[in-house]
């Protein structure tokens, strides 16, 4: 199965550890939502899913398609299913979005099969065209060097439309909602929306309940200290959004004192 299962896992940097035995599985279709105050562990999480060298593994698991991912590189992750949305995604000027894109699919291709001599234009241009209409994306868009001088929302919404051209089974957004105003954040959530369904499944790294008004978790997780401490559905959200973290934190420490 194409589901992601992590288990027990540790993670450190510069010597501090901060993911402390954190558990969860994703599954196909399925969207979760982690949520938790800063300094928790969630962007340590998904920069460990994909496999950034400077976080250190000490303990523990990541199972995708059957296999054990950590010994796998960042790229060898991406071409398995993995896809990961950054909250502040970098400038490459010189390099237009229709050439990047183009370059990220072959790249897939060759890697699976090093005689495969690439996408052919007319084929990529016809996905590219279906892809930028199904998110509402000007075709300018793809002339456009990518992401230099584009706002947080065109930042984001770039980010939507690699993730529709790769067409990832685990789709990670870290923090998606991070600097968008609401019109943005709603033309993003659509462009999550249109992608999610049976073939993909989505993790949401979010402050803030805003953001879950437009993409709607089947399950909401609480990260504290490195770990997952609460777990449910949809409403959980909309309590951390009228009653803050204080409650789970006592909750936490009474049943660590236990």
């Amino acid at each position: 199965m194409s589901e992601l299962v992590i288990k027990n896992l540790h993670v450190g940097i510069e010597g501090k550890e901060i993911l402390k035995g954190f558990d969860l599985t994703i599954k196909k279709g399925e969207i979760h939502a982690i949520m938790g105050p800063n300094g928790t562990g969630k962007s340590t999480l998904a920069y460990t899913l994909m496999g950034h060298p400077n976080y250190e593994v000490t303990e523990g698991e990541i199972w995708f398609k059957g296999e054990n991912i950590l010994e796998l590189e960042p790229d060898e992750r991406s071409r398995l299913g993995l896809f990961l949305a950054f909250q502040y995604p970098v400038s490459i000027p010189g390099v237009t979005v229709a050439n990047f894109l183009r370059s990220a699919i072959n790249s897939r291709r060759r890697a699976e099969n090093p005689e495969d001599k690439g996408i052919p234009i007319p084929e990529f241009r016809k996905m590219l065209k279906e892809k930028m209409e199904m998110l509402k994306v000007d075709h300018s868009f793809a002339g456009r060097y990518l992401n230099e001088g584009f706002s947080g929302g065109e930042k984001k919404r770039a980010e939507i439309l690699q993730m529709a051209t790769l067409k990832p089974e685990i789709a990670i957004l870290d923090e998606t909602d991070s600097g968008l105003d609401i019109d943005a954040l709603r033309v993003v959530s659509e462009g999550v929306n249109a992608l999610a369904g049976p073939e993909m499944g989505v993790l949401v790294i979010t402050h803030y309940q805003r953001l879950l008004n437009y993409i709607k978790p089947h399950f909401v997780h609480v990260m504290m200290n490195g770990r997952i401490v609460e777990s449910g559905g949809p409403d959980l959200a909309l309590e951390l959004e009228s009653r803050g973290y204080d409650w789970i934190r006592e909750k936490v420490e009474i049943e660590e004192a236990a």
